[in-house]
Order: structure tokens, then sequence, then C-alpha cells
């Protein structure tokens, strides 16, 4: 298979835009919801975690939004995917919850990780030429 330059241009595009599905409106509830968010990074027994709500949010939201509109979008996404690397085991960790809890806290553990690939991919590969990096020219090749 071999999409034409404008299909891999669409193609990269969506999959930014789904990725950053996944951070932008949960940093801007972190944002909104920054009392209960500290109270929950606490309770995980994360130190500091009024720095940590902060950078939840600069990370989730700021990111999220450049990795959207494509500029920097490599540096954006290698940021968001260590910054998923470093919070799935603590606020996903599996293993250690209840058997009722077990299950979803697997689902989300995985969906994580097969975010970080996504984000890896776009590391790898650049945003596309529908981005503010690509500035509408074609992608390029591998």
């Amino acid at each position: 298979m071999n999409p034409s330059a404008s299909t891999q241009n669409l193609l990269a595009f969506l999959g930014r835009a789904l990725i950053a599905l996944l951070f932008i409106p949960s940093g801007f509830s972190k944002l909104t919801g920054f009392a209960g968010l500290v109270g929950y990074i606490a309770s995980k027994g994360v130190p500091l975690p009024e720095v940590c709500a902060a950078i939840a949010i600069a990370a989730e939201l700021g990111l999220g939004v450049l990795l959207l509109v494509g500029w920097q979008a490599r540096w954006a996404a290698l940021g968001l995917a260590i910054f998923v690397v470093v919070i799935t085991p603590i606020f996903h960790n599996f293993w250690a919850v209840p058997e009722a809890q077990k299950m979803m806290q697997m689902q989300n553990f995985f969906k994580n990780l097969a975010a970080v690939g996504g984000l890896l991919a776009f590391v790898a590969y650049g945003p596309g030429g529908y981005s503010v990096d690509g500035k509408g020219g074609p992608p390029p090749r591998a």
C-alpha cells in the first residue's frame, strides 16, 4: 500500500487529533478540578502533589495542544510519551488493586501503553503535512 501524500497528511492529522483527544479534555478537567487532583495524587503517596498536578496539567493541556496543531510535534509527542510512562504504573497499578478493580486498571494500563506507541510513531515520523511543522507539504518518505 502506497497512499498518496494528501492521504498520509490527512491520516497523520486524524491520528494526532485522536491522541490529543486523550490529553486535552483531561488536562482541562484537571485545571478546573485542581484541588481534587491534588488530593488524588496525594492519596497515591506521590510527593509534592501540587507540583505534580501542575506538571500533569502542563503536559496534558500544553503538550496535547502542541501535538494537535503540530507545532514542535515530535518534542510534544516525546514529552507526552515520557509523562505517560512515568504516571501509568503509579495510577494504574493493576497488580496491587482489589480484584474488583483489576480488569479496569489493567485496561487503562495497556491503553496508556498503546497511546505511548502512537506517540512514539509521531516522534519517529513527524506530524505530517497538515501541521504547523509540516506547513502543508508532503510527509517525508521513509
